[in-house]
């Protein structure tokens, strides 16, 4: 036993959550295309060159579909249908877009490498706002926005596919002034990659040197979907969603869905499952059992927890080494515990090293592992990292990183990598643990993706739309609901809470939120029931409510007429231009190009102008105005049927819509006007209103029934998109406040 080598079983975890826009078909987020180019295929690619080298990769079954998506069924997302756009073609709002997420990479190794590059990003600014994008824009000419477009897809494809491409290297030598052409080709250099990226892994897994593990289909945290209760128990004093989801079924149904797809990709089922996030229960156990799964892993502070015993003194060395480098046998499943010092120093700190002292210190580590391990039978270290984001940190795409330290495990016979199924089967002897406490890879609990004020309002949201999807099935036997129950599954992933709360910030946060609402909107879509309005307003607090361009100044008494009868009746009133405020719902063109509203001290005054002109509105469009807060109601006109300029105004009472006025002066001529009595909505001095408006589609001619006119059957437009207005009811003394 004295000669046993060190065991190590890296484990390099690929996953993206599902980016596709529900409605629009889409990608609004480009990472499964870019991290395909940079990071998946080179990853396998370069053990070739260490032939006794052994990995293990897992990779979830969302990032697959999409990767295919891609491949198969020439799939777009936002940034490749502008990158592929004519700059002479571009709106104004596509090179602000352009401008703004065209640089998203790591500047020290992506961007200045590329002297064009650098350059167009020192001339976009390193710091800016919305308005100052939009002078720098001016100085931006159609050859720069060109080469921004090129850079930014080339930046993002792995040095080692560079070096082995004559046009690629081509590229880099030109450097600039790049045309149609080049880009068009760079694309197709992408998606080649991608083609690459499931027949490499497949053949290699097939020559036994990698294996493959795979997560539940769309990484959601499994112990939390079986009852989030259990957050309680490694934080007692957690507030919980006001809703407890507990729904063991969907548990088993992301384990069951994963291992399916990965069969009928891979010809056999995976022998081993990393929960994502590390995310481990004792009943989910079971269930990762029931499906045939034979080993799964998590973080070493879950078995610090189970086992009540230290694993590391206060500097961070490894104590109790015997009890952290083996398998534990859980309920007849063995459970791996990552080596969480090692796994996060790659993951994390190394990038910001010299290589070569980086890849000492790696080694200096498993030394002292070893040395400090009893020679009475083979130990294995399990050192399990994301293998997709670290490696922009790291110079030259942490190539040099990695051969270093693969060269030297696979030349020094102190230490032998292996696959996590290898030792197992070869050196198990799994030890017994008779209790797993509840927890995932970041201190041992589930701290990121509940408590918080904004994760808790997830939660509810998925639960309160999970449980109404139930209800309908039950009463709807026969009508296909599988798209439908898609959607809660793809919202059960673990990405959309990562971003809610304040433990993590990115620049794409805004999608991450609209992504999670809107399959949550496709639920009620497919149900065809009322979409409930909070699902359109931002979890994210601060970006809840729309700011206007001008804010209210004083009372206004504009004539409710539907035409610009005075200029002034609405001067002192507040304005937003839609463009400017997030745009309206699935439109790149907007009917409505400005919202006015104002007030006196009884009434709130709403006004929508068109792009062109509203005489070309269909019949069947009905304008909403829907008051979120302080009560919920509706206020709804139809151009056509409306008698006398009025409008209807519904209050929901009980899940149900219930007509409680007429008579609401309302206009719709060259402008659409509307007159809202504080009294009416029950808003009363210094309450803050919150309202939107929507156009909508109810698909029937003629005059409805009370119980389908509120039926928001098809949104045409919705204003704001993201979040809503807020008003504060005045004060009889709001005009001479004003004057202070």
């Amino acid at each position: 036993m004295k000669d046993n080598p060190l065991y190590i079983a890296f484990l390099w975890h690929f996953h993206q959550p599902n980016y596709k826009d529900p409605h629009t078909g889409i990608y609004r987020l480009p990472w499964v295309r870019l991290h395909g180019t940079k990071d998946y295929l080179d990853m396998v690619k370069r053990i070739e060159k260490f032939p006794s080298l052994k990995l293990t990769f897992n990779i979830v079954p969302s990032l697959i579909e999409q990767l295919n998506d891609y491949v198969y069924n020439s799939a777009k997302d936002i940034y490749l249908i502008l990158t592929l756009k004519n700059p002479d073609k571009l709106t104004e709002a596509e090179k602000l877009f352009i401008l703004e997420n065209f640089f998203l990479a790591n500047w020290d190794n992506m961007i200045k490498p590329y002297p064009r590059y650098y350059e167009l990003l020192q001339k976009r600014g390193f710091r800016f706002t919305k308005n100052d994008l939009a002078k720098t824009a001016r100085y931006f000419s159609n050859a720069d926005i060109r080469d921004l477009q090129l850079l930014f897809n080339l930046s993002w494809i792995d040095p080692m596919f560079i070096n082995s491409d004559p046009f690629l290297q081509g590229l880099i030598k030109k450097g600039r002034d790049f045309n149609e052409e080049e880009k068009q080709i760079l694309i197709d250099k992408q998606i080649e990659i991608l083609k690459e990226i499931i027949p490499t892994y497949k053949l290699i897994c097939k020559q036994g040197q990698i294996e493959f593990s795979v997560s539940p289909f769309y990484h959601p945290i499994l112990p939390l979907l079986h009852d989030t209760d259990v957050a309680k128990v490694a934080m007692p004093d957690i507030i919980l969603p006001k809703k407890r989801f507990s729904y063991p079924e969907d548990a088993e149904k992301q384990i069951g869905m994963a291992i399916d797809y990965f069969e009928s990709l891979f010809g056999y089922k995976p022998t081993g499952m990393w929960p994502s996030e590390g995310s481990v229960s004792e009943e989910i156990i079971n269930i990762i059992k029931s499906h045939g799964i034979k080993w799964v892993a998590t973080d070493e502070e879950v078995l610090s927890r189970s086992l009540s015993m230290p694993l590391r003194n206060a500097q961070g060395y490894p104590i109790n080494a015997d009890a952290l480098y083996k398998p534990y046998n859980f309920k007849d499943i063995s459970i791996l515990f990552r080596d969480h010092i090692l796994s996060d120093l790659i993951g994390f700190s190394y990038s910001g090293w010299n290589t070569k002292n980086a890849i000492d210190d790696f080694i200096d580590r498993l030394l002292q592992i070893k040395n400090a391990l009893p020679h009475d039978r083979p130990y294995l270290v399990p050192i399990i990292v994301d293998g997709e984001n670290a490696w922009e940190y790291y110079t030259n795409d942490g190539n040099d990183f990695l051969d270093g330290i693969y060269g030297v495990l696979t030349n020094d016979k102190r230490f032998k990598t292996v696959t996590i199924t290898e030792f197992i089967e070869k050196h198990g002897r799994d030890d017994k643990l008779f209790h797993l406490h509840p927890g995932s890879w970041i201190n041992a609990n589930f701290k990121i993706w509940i408590g918080h004020q904004e994760d808790n309002l997830a939660w509810d949201y998925l639960a309160r739309t999970r449980e109404e999807l139930s209800i309908f099935a039950a009463l709807n036997p026969d009508k296909d609901l599988t798209d439908a129950w898609d959607a809660i599954y793809i919202a059960e992933g673990s990405d959309w809470n990562w971003w809610y709360g304040d433990e993590h910030a990115t620049e794409t946060q805004e999608d991450f939120d609209e992504l999670f609402r809107s399959h949550l909107i496709k639920v009620y879509e497919i149900m065809g029931i009322d979409i409930p309005h909070y699902l359109y307003v931002p979890i994210k607090i601060e970006s809840r409510s729309i700011l206007p361009q001008i804010e209210p100044r004083g009372f206004i008494y504009p004539k409710i007429d539907g035409a610009m009868t005075s200029y002034f009746e609405w001067y002192l009133g507040a304005f937003i231009d839609v463009k400017r405020s997030g745009g309206s719902m699935h439109k790149s063109e907007s009917l409505i190009s400005n919202i006015h509203y104002g007030f006196n001290k009884d009434n709130l005054y709403v006004r929508v102008d068109p792009s062109n002109s509203f005489s070309e509105i269909n019949d069947d469009i009905f304008f909403h105005i829907n008051i979120l807060h302080p009560s919920i109601f509706k206020l709804i006109y139809h151009p056509v049927n409306s008698s006398l300029h009025q409008a209807l105004l519904y209050k929901k009472i009980d899940s149900q819509w219930v007509m409680i006025k007429d008579n609401i002066r309302a206009a719709l001529k060259d402008i659409f006007e509307i007159e809202i009595p504080f009294e009416d909505i029950k808003a009363k001095e210094n309450d803050e209103i919150h309202f939107c408006v929507e156009l909508i589609i109810n698909g029937k001619n003629g005059i409805l029934p009370a119980e389908d006119i509120v039926k928001r059957i098809d949104v045409l437009e919705r204003c704001p998109w993201r979040g809503y207005i807020t008003v504060v009811v005045p004060t009889p003394h709001f005009e001479s406040l004003m004057w202070y």
